[in-house]
């Protein structure tokens, strides 16, 4: 399993526009095609303004056929332009992460 943990940081008083955005246009076509959310979460402390979601893939070429597939949606090129309009983001980030042996272990019970 790979973990796609993807990082977004908004503009002062536009967080709740984004999620806004977001919980109507993306989330729905996300769980469709991406399914596996494991957590969707805005920060309280530390940097603010900011929304990290995390998605489990079989590995790097699920990853890839899923996001192509909601890529292709002309509904998630709806999302895209709102987002891109609405001038909310300042950055968007993304990382690939795969669990340390130590903790595989532990998920398998051993």
């Amino acid at each position: 399993m790979i973990v796609d943990l993807r990082i977004y940081t908004c503009l002062p008083q536009r967080l709740a526009d984004f999620v806004k955005l977001y919980e109507e246009k993306a989330w729905p076509l996300q769980l469709k095609y991406l399914e596996n959310c494991l957590g969707w979460y805005t920060t309280i402390e530390g940097e603010l303004n900011t929304v990290v979601h995390l998605w489990g893939y079989k590995d790097q070429a699920d990853r890839e056929a899923r996001r192509n597939a909601m890529a292709a949606d002309p509904a998630w090129g709806v999302y895209l332009k709102g987002v891109a309009e609405g001038g909310m983001l300042i950055r968007m980030e993304n990382r690939i992460l795969k669990p340390a042996a130590h903790f595989e272990a532990l998920r398998k019970g051993g």
